[in-house]
């Protein structure tokens, strides 16, 4: 594992303590004043049963940064993503990430829509539990973006997988985050998807943090602004 971290000293703050198998864990979520980090990573570890899945990850992850995540297949970089996300909880070290968990956009390897409904139905549902203002018109603006308007009331299990990716994002944009944490987030698009994918990265690279594994890390290498390597 090689990280090349993001500049900048972190304070010591109070964290709430979870029991750990190996060691005493640290997770934060929300509120506290880490000096323009959003994600501090110390030491992290993840275990499943007796499988080692991430050993010794650190980091720092700024507002403004942008870090790339590398590494072959089961090097954990899905693991690493879930933790930040807050979906699990690392078994030893000390991850702290300063967003609630409603001003985070995750996009997972699955979709994370509801099959059965349009989507149009779908990005309804989650701008009202996002509380979305204004959900409508932004819904209306994340279709047209990602070329998805004239299938908004088709149901998702219509969807081709290229455009199934493109809900997703829809969806993972639609409350507008401050950090973005993106699984892969060009599996599955043809070369239209990915550079309306491009543009918004780019677009929103001023105003937010991201946290991007890829195995294509030539295509948004121009982004990062750290890189960390699992092997």
């Amino acid at each position: 594992m090689s990280v090349t971290p993001t500049s900048g000293t972190v304070p010591d703050v109070g964290h709430r303590a979870v029991s750990g198998r190996d060691a005493e864990v640290l997770l934060v979520l929300a509120g506290r004043d880490y000096s323009g980090m959003v994600i501090r990573a110390r030491g992290v570890e993840r275990r499943y049963g007796d499988k080692r899945v991430l050993r010794g990850v650190e980091f720092d992850l700024a507002a403004d940064g942008f870090l790339l995540v590398t590494g072959p297949n089961g090097s954990g970089k899905t693991t690493l993503l879930r933790l930040c996300a807050g979906l699990a909880i690392p078994t030893a070290g000390e991850l702290a990430v300063t967003l609630e968990r409603g001003r985070i956009g995750y996009l997972a390897h699955e979709p994370l829509v509801y099959r059965e409904l349009t989507a149009l139905e779908n990005l309804d549902l989650y701008g009202r539990l996002y509380r979305v203002p204004e959900r409508r018109e932004r819904t209306g603006m994340l279709l047209e973006r990602f070329g998805l308007w004239d299938a908004r009331h088709d149901r998702a299990d219509s969807y081709s997988r290229g455009m199934m990716q493109r809900l997703a994002l829809c969806r993972t944009l639609l409350h507008d985050p401050d950090l973005l944490v993106l699984d892969e987030p060009y599996s599955g698009l043809d070369e239209e998807g990915a550079a309306l994918l491009d543009r918004e990265l780019e677009e929103r690279r001023p105003s937010c943090a991201f946290l991007v594994s890829t195995h294509d890390p030539e295509r948004i290498d121009r982004f990062a602004t750290s890189k960390l390597a699992l092997a």
